[in-house]
């Protein structure tokens, strides 16, 4: 792949990243290479989705977005676009780690219309015994914040974990009162070009306003942890769920490491 090439991050860059638990990065995926990646990825989508309801018939997570995953366990295009070492590459710079392993990809289409993506911590359904995680969610086509970029409460991944707290009504409320209450700094791209990402830590939390427009944004997301780490305590449902899926087989205090889990990075 001829843009797989290291992304030069500054050392500024490391440095927003390790204080605020988020950043925002141009040009992670050249634009002239993202037709076959985004027409690969929307055709996976297609084929793997199964949700029919209409947005009016669905809970609030439901009506958040369309969520796919592990896309690239289907098509080899795909699977290209997820395993890139560039972008490994930027999350263990970020993370300050010398390997990452991936935890898996989403696809995370927020339909015309779509509903809020409610306050949360990714955390919260990681069976990972570190703090070192990362996800990247890129934007496939041009986007403004009217069709749902994300919102983030800076600093908040130094709290950690906050609890049993799923995305829901609940943690909207709940969490949205804790970032009120902590007067956390709220940073939130007013537009995005295509092939740009954001990255940030599991811990962090965000939120995503409703799609108001009349186009579907088509986001693609790749989870990374530090390699080297263990399975942690299944202390929630969730967790449990994305054991069996994402690290089949482990158990707490196991390496996280799976054929569904390969190392990345140069």
């Amino acid at each position: 792949m001829e843009w797989n090439k290291p992304y030069d991050l500054t050392d500024e860059q490391v440095a927003t990243y390790q204080r605020d638990g988020h950043i925002l990065l141009e040009n992670v995926l050249p634009a002239a290479y993202i037709p076959p990646y985004h027409l690969a990825i929307v055709g996976t989508v297609a084929e793997r989705n199964k949700e029919t309801r209409k947005l009016a018939d669905r809970d609030t997570y439901g009506k958040a977005f369309l969520q796919t995953t592990n896309l690239w366990e289907y098509n080899e295009v795909v699977k290209e676009y997820v395993m890139a070492t560039r972008f490994a590459g930027i999350a263990a710079s970020l993370m300050g780690v010398d390997k990452v392993r991936l935890y898996h990809d989403q696809a995370l289409f927020k339909e015309a219309g779509g509903g809020i993506t409610p306050w949360h911590q990714d955390q919260h359904y990681w069976p990972l015994a570190t703090d070192k995680t990362i996800t990247m969610w890129m934007t496939l086509a041009d986007i403004d914040a009217d069709m749902g970029t994300l919102q983030f409460a800076s600093g908040s991944q130094l709290e950690g974990y906050l609890g049993d707290i799923p995305i829901s009504d609940d943690s909207e409320a709940q969490l949205r009162a804790f970032v009120e209450s902590r007067g956390f700094k709220l940073q939130q791209a007013n537009s995005m070009k295509a092939g740009s990402a954001t990255f940030h830590s599991g811990w962090t939390l965000h939120s995503a306003p409703p799609n108001t427009s009349d186009q579907m944004r088509p986001a693609m997301t790749v989870i990374y942890f530090a390699d080297g780490t263990r399975v942690s305590q299944l202390d929630n449902k969730n967790r449990v769920a994305d054991r069996d899926h994402w690290l089949p087989g482990t158990q707490p205090g196991d390496l996280a490491a799976t054929p569904l889990n390969p190392a990345l990075g140069w």
